[in-house]
């Protein structure tokens, strides 16, 4: 007589459906999870911290595919003010231990630590590896992979990342290059939607016309969300190269 015991169809059914509702449920809570961030990064950032890791309370997540290493959570440091892009990850450690293992039967480890100083800003897709240092002060480009050391103030991308200019170099062009993006930007919406641009199209182009003492004028442009803690100085220091809306719509060609 065999030992194999037929499963009866309306179990085997039953057991089918459940692993299915559990299946669904285990989505639902990772879902929830991933909205929950989304709506208040300070959940995932307090969860890092109870794991051991070294991450800034004003850290900025944005996106919800972001991976941190914590097999060794003692190994990570993410400085005040830096911001998380989608697709960011960090890895404190590699699999080739497992190549070695195959071919030499010897169990090799291998981890490093990955230090992110203050106010370091990363495009999408960077990943960081082991033993990597990133300064205060610098950008990382789009779907770079850091490996090594990167310096204060600079700006980097590539695989491996590179130091491609000096943040101070990169200031100075973008001041160049943002009135002419301006420019053409206007001219676009006039000539897509068949209107006049109006200031609550520039969110981000406004300091090019709104002096820091003219806020008020412009309730349409959320001019103090986008400065953050680096308004009341703008607001005292700055100066727009153009004296209104219409000035600067005039230089645009509009």
């Amino acid at each position: 007589m065999s030992a194999y015991i037929n499963t009866p169809p309306i179990l085997s059914v039953y057991r089918r459906i459940r692993l299915y509702i559990l299946a669904f449920i285990s989505l639902l809570r990772k879902e929830v999870t991933l909205l929950a961030i989304r709506r208040d990064a300070t959940i995932f950032i307090k969860g890092l911290q109870k794991q051991g890791v070294d991450i800034a309370d004003d850290v900025i997540v944005f996106g919800d595919n972001i991976r941190i290493d914590l097999t060794r959570p003692s190994l990570v440091h993410i400085g005040s003010k830096t911001f998380l892009h989608n697709g960011f990850k960090i890895l404190t450690h590699d699999y080739a231990t497992f190549c070695f293992l195959n071919k030499y039967q010897d169990f090799v480890p291998s981890s490093g630590e990955v230090f992110i100083g203050k106010n370091v800003w990363f495009g999408e897709n960077v990943t960081i590896l082991k033993g990597s240092y990133i300064g205060d002060n610098c950008i990382i480009g789009l779907n770079s992979v850091v490996m090594g050391r990167i310096p204060d103030n600079s700006v980097a991308a590539g695989c491996p990342a590179k130091v491609v200019c000096s943040l101070d170099e990169y200031y100075d062009k973008r001041k160049k290059l943002s009135m002419e993006e301006a420019f053409a930007y206007a001219r676009s919406i006039q000539e897509r939607f068949n209107r006049k641009p109006v200031p609550a199209d520039f969110w981000e182009e406004f300091p090019l016309f709104v002096s820091g003492s003219e806020v008020e004028k412009y309730p349409d442009i959320p001019i103090r969300k986008q400065l953050g803690d680096a308004f009341d100085s703008w607001s005292r220091n700055h100066k727009a190269p153009f004296s209104s809306f219409e000035e600067f719509l005039r230089h645009a060609g509009i």
